[in-house]
């Protein structure tokens, strides 16, 4: 051992004084096609010499894709920075005539368990880097693809693979690292690890546009790049898949397995065996160029939101690999001087013995797939399960469309029926029969799971769909309450009853009211909302209701109907038009309607502010409702005025005290503050809120040995769990919500005291709150009856902070509208 790692170190400190050229990564004792172009020709450097921008490396893809029969492209749409999100196919040109066959067999033998499958090509889905600053994967590719085209003795592998090849899981966290690195990269390259090289600026290259974390949105599918992935996935069915990652710079390298006891129940075993006679061929391929690597000692596949495991719900295999990453050009590590390079042949070999196993083991992997499904056919299942919320037809529908984006049949209801108390109405609700091919991953999207081997987890521990869009939800419903099967998926359309010459109503329950609302009075509309429920002409309207007066206005009541028309079309939400203001309880004109302030928010980002919080946010007002929102970043807030901001938004964080008596003033003066998750501790401790909190505690455990000492502290923490609180509906922070219940996402141990006074505890977990997930049972005793919520008045302001993020991942559709209420009656709380 101390032989090999002189051996690196000696290696990697002359790689840092030259370059390397493509021979440095190839395998030996093999000719190339000199047709085909090198990645220098193209990109006018070598792989490793410079971090490929994503616009070098799509260039570089298509020139491929050009020169050889091996190879097609093509565009599957662009990210939020409109880079192209391309998917090359790579296999022998004889497979390439006959492709679309190859694949609709390919998918037959998923269908039907008589298909003869021992001819058939294995599909393997290779991708890259979607971590933006865990490079080496997409450098790699440079060096793979040109491998795949050029290679003259791979006539083999390629008559029996079918590769999907995506270079760059995310092009825009691509480019942002690769403009950080380049630019700070020294002429002498120096490996320090205090250069400016190897600290990226806030928010780094890690995420895509709106910061969000793309290796966890593959079970979701909220973001334009997964929507993509998740297509071809789903088009091919791939029999294995890839995920190229780096981690700290001081580590090896990794490939799956990862920890046993950490695996999902949901996942044959015979997939773990499968990924383990895999991982011989990493092992042999890197012991062959002597890189130190490991297996089954970290990591897991529990969540199915990662690449690494979304393929294990889908009779697929996934795989996991991790690079200790140079974080620029070298860095002096433990194990010596870590070139980046040296880091990219390892992900180029892991690469290779993908493919050299999935040649090999190709009847056996593709017989536990077709296996798969069969199971999944014979599986008994005869119910079906409904979800759906009878006053909020969007919110519905975008789960039902998560669905539809993974092929999973769902049908309309028969006819409206009540079922556990919940009401389900036609076009407000979807059935989904679990009789179906897919019925193994409808189980993984609404898995409910308290119990566990494991006690530790690299992501989330629950995740549970119906729950995360706050839908009613009911299992084992007879098949019979379903109606047609939806092949279309459409949105209900918004609209206006019908002309006023008095005033409209918009009830607040519809997930886009909030969009709406806020087009309305940046028109400069006056709006108002009722504090309590009433009836206008025999229809009921809940607290939250909207009132929109067709007197005074600046619009006449022709154009203000024209206007309204647009914005429920474009909302898709209903608007009323009512003849009288007399109702039975509050009239339209009682002081209980309460005036709505057109909001100016702004939130604070940068340094000290956690990046995916800050960007979910950011994505909930600019992509789904339309809202301007200002981003004011810590460098220089101290030096602006703030008095222009109605709502200030700060997400988890970690600041320094100094932006402290600037926000204390503009709050006195009428702002409304909005702190989530470690920046109500900080408001407490600043004085601008009063706060009570549960001391977390450690669960006792005896006889715990030097070895486990970590997993013992690791075991008390809330990875990602779901929790029950109780809502009073008339508080305006639970406006538009219709149940007495509301299911929430948590990921800290935060604990906050109730209030002796009922009424300033509007959300309150229960005295068993636990829905999904793991807690610690310590931690299970101290949340029960505390509070993710709470609102203070300061001067003329307010100060409302939550435990938790509200908007986690941008699938947390039901409770995204607890941030909205704080911005459109937070003055009112």
């Amino acid at each position: 051992m101390k032989k090999l790692l002189l051996f690196f170190f000696l290696f990697t400190i002359s790689l840092s004084a030259q370059e390397v050229d493509l021979s440095y990564y190839l395998p030996k004792n093999t000719t190339y096609n000199q047709n085909i172009p090198t990645p220098k020709s193209v990109i006018g450097h070598e792989v490793g010499e410079w971090h490929i921008t994503h616009d070098k490396l799509v260039e570089y893809m298509k020139v491929l894709a050009s020169s050889s029969d091996r190879i097609s492209i093509e565009n599957r749409g662009t990210t939020y920075e409109n880079r192209p999100l391309l998917l090359l196919t790579i296999t022998s040109p004889e497979n390439h005539k006959n492709l679309e066959n190859i694949r609709q067999k390919h998918l037959d033998a998923t269908d039907d368990a008589a298909v003869d499958i021992s001819k058939n090509p294995i599909v393997v889905y290779q991708g890259f880097s979607i971590h933006g600053n865990e490079p080496s994967g997409s450098n790699a590719a440079l060096a793979v693809a040109y491998y795949l085209a050029a290679a003259e003795n791979i006539d083999e592998l390629l008559n029996n693979t079918v590769i999907l090849f995506d270079p760059s899981f995310n092009p825009d966290g691509l480019q942002r690292f690769a403009y950080w690195a380049n630019t700070n990269k020294n002429k002498n390259i120096n490996p320090d690890p205090n250069d400016r090289e190897y600290a990226e600026v806030w928010p780094g290259g890690r995420t895509n546009h709106y910061q969000f974390d793309m290796n966890r949105d593959w079970l979701p599918v909220q973001l334009p790049e997964s929507k993509a992935r998740i297509a071809s996935f789903h088009k091919w069915l791939p029999n294995i898949l890839t995920d190229h990652h780096e981690m700290g710079s001081n580590s090896s390298f990794f490939f799956q397995p990862g920890i046993p006891s950490r695996t999902n129940p949901l996942t044959p075993q015979m997939n773990q065996d499968l990924t383990k006679e895999i991982a011989t061929y990493h092992a042999k391929a890197l012991d062959k160029i002597g890189s130190l690597y490991y297996s089954e000692e970290s990591f897991d596949d529990f969540y199915y939101g990662k690449g690494s495991t979304f393929p294990d719900i889908n009779g697929s295999i996934g795989i996991l690999f991790e690079q200790a990453s140079s974080r620029g050009h070298a860095q002096e590590t433990e194990n010596g001087i870590l070139t980046f390079p040296f880091t990219i042949r390892n992900q180029f070999t892991a690469a290779l013995s993908t493919l050299e196993a999935a040649k090999n083991m190709r009847v056996k992997v593709l017989q536990y797939q077709q296996d798969f499904y069969k199971e999944s056919k014979n599986s008994g299942e005869k119910k079906a399960i409904v979800f759906g919320d009878e006053k909020d037809a969007a919110k519905s529908f975008l789960l039902a469309e998560v669905l539809k984006r993974h092929q999973i049949k769902i049908h309309e209801v028969a006819s409206d029926f009540t079922e556990n108390g919940k009401k389900f109405k036609k076009g407000y609700s979807y059935v989904v029969p679990m009789n179906q091919k897919n019925q193994r991953l409808v189980k993984a999207m609404f898995d409910v799971r308290t119990k566990f081997k494991d006690s530790l987890f690299y992501d989330v521990s629950a995740w549970t769909f119906n729950h995360a869009f706050g839908v009613d939800y009911v299992e084992n419903i007879p098949l019979s309450k379903a109606g047609n099967e939806i092949t279309d998926l459409k949105m209900k359309v918004g609209k206006v009853s019908s002309k006023s010459d008095y005033g409209y109503l918009m009830p607040w329950n519809e997930y886009y009211t909030p969009k709406a609302l806020n087009a309305i009075l940046q028109k400069e509309l006056r709006a108002k909302v009722a504090m309590k429920n009433f009836k206008n002409r025999g229809n009921d309207y809940d607290y939250g209701t909207i009132f929109i007066p067709v007197q005074n206005q600046k619009l006449n009541a022709d154009e203000l109907h024209r206007f309204l028309e647009e914005v429920a079309i474009e909302s898709n939400v209903k608007i009323t038009g009512v003849t009288t203001g007399l109702n039975d309880g509050i009239d339209l004109g009682s002081g209980n309607f309460k005036v709505i302030t057109k909001p100016k928010v702004a939130m604070l980002v940068g340094d000290g502010i956690a990046g995916n919080d800050s960007g979910e946010i950011w994505h909930l007002f600019d992509q789904r409702f339309d809202m301007t929102l200002t981003r004011l970043d810590m460098s220089y807030f101290r030096r602006i005025d703030i008095s222009k901001y109605t709502h200030i938004v700060i997400p988890s964080s970690n600041i320094s005290s100094s932006a402290i008596d600037k926000l204390k003033t503009w709050v006195q003066n009428g702002g409304v503050l909005i702190g989530y998750k470690n920046t109500a501790k900080w408001l407490a401790s600043n004085k601008m809120i009063s706060l009570n909190f549960e001391s977390s505690k450690i669960d006792e455990i005896k006889n715990v040995s030097f070895e486990d000492r970590s997993l013992q502290s690791g075991a008390q923490y809330i990875g990602g769990a779901i929790f029950e609180a109780t809502v009073d509906r008339s508080h305006p922070i639970n406006f538009g919500y219709k149940n007495e219940k509301l299911a929430l996402f948590r990921n800290s141990t935060m604990f906050i005291t109730a209030d002796k006074k009922s009424y300033n505890n509007p959300i309150q977990y229960t005295s068993n709150p636990l829905l999904s997930g793991y807690i610690s049972k310590e931690n299970s005793k101290l949340i029960k009856n505390t509070v993710p919520f709470k609102a203070q008045r300061l001067g003329k302001g307010r100060v409302i902070v939550f435990t938790d993020n509200t908007n986690f991942r941008a699938f947390w559709f039901g409770t995204n509208k607890l941030l909205m209420n704080t911005i459109f009656f937070g003055d009112m709380m």
